[in-house]
This record gives structure tokens, sequence and C-alpha cells, in this order.
């Protein structure tokens, strides 16, 4: 690494280089290219999506978990995994299928500065939270923002599994120096989690929505394309903190984007607070609900 930083090219475009190399990063998971290819045809069936879902039990557990979650707001008791495709619908099952297979992709074992329980549990607080406000602010598409709030802090275990040298040296920043996390990853790498988690959205041909959404997840106002998208993610992220409610250290101290007031029409910040208030108990309810 040192001979590389000797050559003179800016840090940033070495990590960008070396991120582009890696030769074992997790291609697009087999479950997810079946299930893809299952929903392009139209005569597939749920008990057909199911079996091929079927095949990572774990897979399975985590769709049921998201189903039965409070703040999915399914009245029923969901048990099995063609019912849950049945009630979410096609296109929803392959977003959280396609989220799911990703988190599972990059998916490492604890160690130091690093409690993947943790970031899990707050990948799906944000999903699940971030769906939650879709609906009720009556935005469409939301499934597309429950994937978005899944995958929006993704380059953390990014950098967690393949530089964790450069990880573990951002974290002994915070510590040390009391500095903020976008800004010791900023100091370590030249770029942050966000600019990490758009290059592998690029690489899996996600959706640039998506894309842009992780990067601009902690600054929403920077999004030139959909900003209620990002708005929605940012306000599901920030209130897991307001809240102290499934949270992740990585988001100590966020600052609320204070653009997404006029973006989601809240009119001011009392209403806001307001509304992330409203919710505190059902946070509390979808806390208790996530199995590991």
């Amino acid at each position: 690494m040192n001979n590389i930083i000797a050559d003179g090219l800016p840090e940033k475009k070495i990590y960008l280089r070396l991120l582009s190399s890696i030769r074992n990063l997790p291609s697009m998971p087999v479950v997810m290219l079946e299930v893809s290819k299952l929903l392009s045809n139209p005569m597939t069936s749920a008990s057909d999506l199911g079996k091929v879902i079927s095949m990572d039990q774990g897979l399975v557990a985590k769709i049921l978990t998201v189903a039965n979650s409070p703040l999915y707001g399914i009245p029923r008791r969901v048990s099995t995994i063609e019912f849950a495709i049945v009630i979410l619908g096609f296109d929803h099952i392959k977003n959280i299928v396609m989220a799911l297979s990703m988190i599972e992709a990059f998916k490492k074992h604890d160690g130091k500065n690093w409690d993947n329980a943790a970031y899990w549990v707050h990948s799906l607080m944000t999903a699940s939270a971030a769906k939650r406000i879709a609906d009720e602010l009556g935005y469409q598409k939301s499934g597309e923002v429950f994937t978005a709030g899944l995958l929006h802090d993704l380059g953390i275990s990014i950098i967690q599994r393949y530089f964790n040298e450069e990880f573990n040296a951002v974290c002994d920043l915070v510590d040390s120096q009391q500095m903020r996390y976008l800004a010791a990853e900023e100091q370590t790498l030249g770029l942050t989690h966000q600019e990490i988690g758009r290059l592998l959205s690029n690489r899996w041909n996600l959706p640039e929505t998506l894309g842009e959404t992780i990067a601009n997840h902690h600054h929403p106002s920077k999004v030139e394309g959909n900003k209620i998208l990002a708005s929605i993610v940012h306000l599901a992220d920030y209130m897991t903190q307001k809240l102290g409610i499934g949270c992740f250290y990585w988001d100590d101290n966020i600052e609320l984007d204070i653009s997404i007031i006029n973006t989601l029409r809240f009119g001011d910040e009392n209403n806001l607070n307001k509304f992330i208030d409203r919710h505190a108990d059902l946070f509390k309810s979808q806390l208790e609900s996530i199995t590991l």
C-alpha cells in the first residue's frame, strides 16, 4: 500500500482501484439470479418462487422476519414463504431477496470494532421504518424504499471485510480524536461508506435511484434525482438514533438534513419531531420482533 501511495496517486483513486480489482468481491448471489429468472416468466407461481427461495433457509427466516415485523403492518401472522410471496407480491419479494442476499454476501463474523448482529438489526430497522414512512406519506414505491433502507450502510461492511486495517483505523480516529465516522473515513480512505456502497450498486447493475440514495443517505439534499426516496431513508436512519432504538454506532451524532422537511412536506421541524415521537412505541415493538 505504501508503494502505491508513493506513486503520488490520490488516496481516493487508490481505494477505488483496489475495490474494482478485488477478485473475490461477491457477484450477484445464485438465489437472486434464479429469482430474477423465474420472475421474468409470467407463468411462475408463488409455489415455484417459494421452492427456489427455500434453497436458502437463512433467507427464508429473514423474509418471514420482515413480513411479520410490526412496522411492516401485515395484520395476519405469516408462517410460510409461499404466503409471504402472496401477501407481499412478486416485485417486493424480489427487492427483499436482492437486498438480503447482498447483506448475506458480505456477512463476516464479529471482530474488533464490529458487531454483525447490531449491523443487521439496524439495517432491518431502517428498512422497515422507511417502508412505514413511505406508506404513511403516500409514496407509492415503498418496496424500493425498503431495499434502499436495508442496503444504505452496505459500504461499512465492505470496508470492514476488505480493508480491515483501515476500518480499525477509522474506529481509532473516532475514539481518540472524537471525529465523526464520515470524516474519519475520508481521512483514512479518501472516500466514505456511502461512495463504496454506490460502487457495489453500480457493479451489480442496480437501479440508479438506489445507488444515488445509498451514496447520499446522510445528505439527501445532494441528490439530483429522486430526493423523496433518499429523504425517507435518511429520516428512517435518523429516527433510529433520535429514538435510540435499533441504532448503529457508526451513525453516532448523525445530523438531520433539514431539507427533508420541505421534501417530505412536514411543514416545519416541530411537525417532524411530533412524527418521530409518535413512532417510538412502534419502533420498540419492531426491535423486540427481530430474530437474529
